[in-house]
């Protein structure tokens, strides 16, 4: 109960705190203004992630005081996330050298895992595989890209806010798939709380974004999802690829674009609009049949061969590879990471 009356509270306060943002963002001339490369095409408020932010890391503070979760598990959060949102504050207010961008972003992915202690044990074809000094070094390679690639992914309205609690309450039945009385995890309680905190902005970005998530925002999405999975295998070594399955989209998406521009030679940092979410964006005039569609696709394809992969039915690597091939497939059909705006 104690819970539920928190994680009502941060929707709320998510709620009230991105319509004051919208407010500041108005009076003060935080705006995002469109170029060639937007996806948008009328100027808007940014900066409403903060909300998300805020929210969050209040709700994870209360958790820890009241003992729902360890004192760990909340630095871990905590410590992550807030150097993540700061660091996109900034960004969002001015410019940071990627060089330093990046090496926050690593900074960061340390301090999770340092106080996440371990990375998780694997299911690899029904074996337990325990990486250690080398899963720490692919955790940190790992955070690090999920942050960036969440924020790549952040570029329609309502697609990054729906991603977020999507992930966050179909999480939660994954779970209970794998692990007796899940319900009454901490790892359970901090899903809920992550998907309120999300549930009071996305009111403010979808349909129409009344306010943009921005950097703080999607970064700290990134940081905090990535490192939830692992929290999350902690419980089952079943449940790193049940989780990563169930963000198919925007991992392939990212990925497939990337690969396809380094390929091709582009610059990978240079503002670009070709990724699948923009392009079919473009196609269709409008974000939200983009939004409603990746929805969609999480709900009826997704996040039943996560459910297969929870329950022992099939193994981590088969359902990845079930869930994602026609996903790849999608994107590079489409011109993922070659069919620009400017094109």
């Amino acid at each position: 109960m104690q819970i539920m009356s928190v994680a009502v509270s941060i929707f709320i306060f998510s709620f009230v705190l991105t319509w004051c943002l919208r407010i500041y963002a108005l009076k003060n001339n935080v705006i995002d203004i469109p170029n060639q490369r937007s996806s948008h095409s009328v100027p808007t408020p940014r900066g409403g992630g903060v909300a998300i932010v805020v929210a969050f890391l209040a709700g994870i503070a209360v958790f820890s005081a009241i003992e729902k979760i360890t004192l760990y598990q909340m630095l871990s959060l905590f410590i992550a996330g807030f150097v993540i949102a700061v660091v996109g504050f900034l960004d969002d207010h001015g410019h940071i050298a990627a060089r330093w961008r990046l090496l926050m972003h690593f900074l960061a992915a340390f301090a999770g895992l340092f106080f996440l202690n371990q990375f998780p044990t694997i299911d690899l074809f029904g074996y337990q595989f325990s990486a250690g000094l080398a899963g720490m070094i692919f955790g940190l390679v790992y955070l690090a890209w999920m942050l960036n690639l969440y924020n790549f992914m952040d570029g329609i309205n309502g697609l990054a806010s729906m991603e977020a609690i999507f992930f966050a309450f179909s999480s939660c039945i994954v779970i209970a798939f794998a692990v007796p009385n899940a319900m009454q995890t901490s790892q359970v309680g901090l899903l809920v709380l992550l998907g309120c905190a999300v549930l009071g902005f996305i009111f403010w970005n979808f349909p129409k974004a009344k306010i943009f998530m921005g950097d703080a925002g999607s970064g700290f999405l990134g940081i905090i999802i990535g490192l939830m999975i692992l929290h999350i295998s902690l419980l089952d070594s079943k449940l790193f690829f049940a989780e990563i399955c169930l963000l198919g989209v925007f991992i392939v998406d990212a990925t497939m674009t990337l690969l396809r521009r380094l390929i091709s030679g582009k610059k990978v940092y240079e503002a670009h609009a070709s990724h699948v979410y923009q392009i079919f964006a473009r196609k269709y005039g409008s974000h939200k049949p983009v939004t409603i569609a990746a929805f969609i696709i999480n709900l009826v394809w997704l996040f039943p061969v996560a459910l297969l992969i929870s329950s022992g039915m099939i193994t981590g690597i088969i359902g990845i590879l079930i869930a994602w091939l026609p996903l790849i497939v999608i994107a590079y059909s489409n011109g993922a990471g070659v069919q620009d705006k400017a094109n």
